[in-house]
């Protein structure tokens, strides 16, 4: 995983994958976004509103995913995505089965993490 991003309260990963993929998480572990404190939870809809904006203006996906599952790891985390028709996945989710071999052509990754760390300040 490649750190994106820290603070007081929560941290920012990338996710390895055809698509552009990050993941929120609390530096507390807690179970379930209703255990998290105020603070925490302002810091990541802040996150997840700066990283969509960044997400669709920078890499113009057809669509923009967000989930929070925590099932395989009991700690609360969100996954945001930038999808595409031509992702290797699309329509079906991440999760899903795999629909086609991806043929994306992307702008790099680090001026999107540079801009977006610019933006999380």
């Amino acid at each position: 995983m490649l750190a994106v991003h820290t603070d007081d309260l929560i941290y920012i990963e990338r996710h390895e994958s055809d698509v552009p993929w990050l993941k929120i998480f609390t530096h507390e572990s807690r179970k379930e976004f209703s255990e998290c404190t105020p603070e925490e939870k302002h810091a990541i809809w802040d996150a997840l509103d700066v990283i969509e904006k960044l997400m669709l203006e920078y890499y113009e996906p057809a669509k923009i995913n967000i989930a929070s599952f925590g099932n395989m790891l009991p700690h609360v985390h969100w996954h945001i995505m930038a999808r595409f028709k031509d992702d290797s996945h699309f329509p079906e989710p991440m999760w899903g089965a795999t629909q086609r071999e991806s043929t994306l052509s992307l702008p790099a990754f680090e001026p999107f993490v540079e801009l977006l760390r610019k933006r999380l300040v």
